[in-house]
């Protein structure tokens, strides 16, 4: 199985930044697309930001600009640098990714870590 373990979240001032990591580890094969997500109270989850593989990215429109997402193969893990963090970017920060567990493939997920902007 895979296992998803994220850091880097907490309390910064609005125009603060704040780096996430996410590793990744346990018996799969190879990992694909990873990404984050997060969830804000009495909100749906929303995709935040998403990276191949082999570097491709997609954002959200609300992060674009001002967030990136990166990954280390090697390492198996994903980050995202959160610059001119805003109120409305507090909430859990969640990690994902499509991963190949002997023949198959599947998508996992992390706990999450909380991120809280004070305005």
């Amino acid at each position: 199985q895979v296992q998803l373990v994220e850091s880097g979240g907490g309390l910064v001032q609005a125009g603060g930044s704040l780096r996430l990591s996410c590793a990744a580890s346990g018996s799969f094969f190879r990992l694909n697309t990873m990404g984050w997500y997060r969830q804000a109270p009495g909100k749906e989850r929303e995709l935040v930001a998403v990276i191949t593989s082999g570097g491709s990215t997609n954002y959200a429109d609300s992060v674009e600009g001002r967030f990136t997402i990166s990954r280390d193969n090697a390492k198996n893990t994903v980050y995202l640098q959160m610059n001119s963090l805003k109120p409305g970017d507090a909430a859990v920060y969640y990690c994902t990714t499509e991963a190949q567990v002997v023949y198959r493939w599947g998508d996992y997920w992390g706990p999450g870590t909380q991120v809280t902007v004070s305005s």
